[in-house]
């Protein structure tokens, strides 16, 4: 997290599993927040399985499906507003239907969907060579950190 204040985090989840749902729009920033995240899961030592929706506006549906089989479900799209207020019903499908997932299944859903003005500030979060930020890895590390801390309460 590369904001001040941001946290520091580690984690050694070489006994989870974790669930990347991954948009298509925008591929380009979408490879570099898949990458991120599958770095981070790496470095974690976690196992981790891609799979890859049509767009943001799929995220929900694909994560809920995949909560019950997973520890947690790390979720990345990219939204670019354009002329319409179809930015914002995405937006907030996305945002909403991930949350719903994670308070319903009881599974950190780790939140990397960029929600962006312009191409430029996606690349600038993806994790790309220049990237000032890396939302896929900071999204992969805060579901397995979230996992982790949740594991002694087991659901069942």
């Amino acid at each position: 997290m590369a904001h001040s204040g941001a946290p520091e985090l580690t984690v050694d989840a070489a006994d989870l599993r974790v669930a990347i749902v991954a948009a298509s729009w925008h591929t380009q920033i979408m490879d570099g927040l898949v990458d991120g995240a599958q770095r981070a899961a790496a470095e974690a030592r976690a196992d981790a399985t891609l799979i890859r929706v049509p767009g943001s506006f799929e995220l929900p549906v694909a994560a809920a499906r995949l909560a019950p089989h997973f520890d947690a479900v790390v979720a990345l799209g990219v939204v670019i507003r354009g002329g319409t207020p179809h930015f914002d019903y995405v937006c907030q499908a996305a945002t909403d239907g991930l949350n719903r997932v994670a308070i319903d299944s009881g599974k950190p859903v780790g939140f990397g969907v960029l929600t962006c003005d312009t191409e430029q500030q996606g690349l600038d979060r993806a994790g790309l060579e220049g990237s000032v930020e890396d939302k896929g890895h900071e999204a992969m590390t805060a579901a397995l950190v979230t996992a982790q801390a949740l594991a002694p309460y087991s659901l069942g």
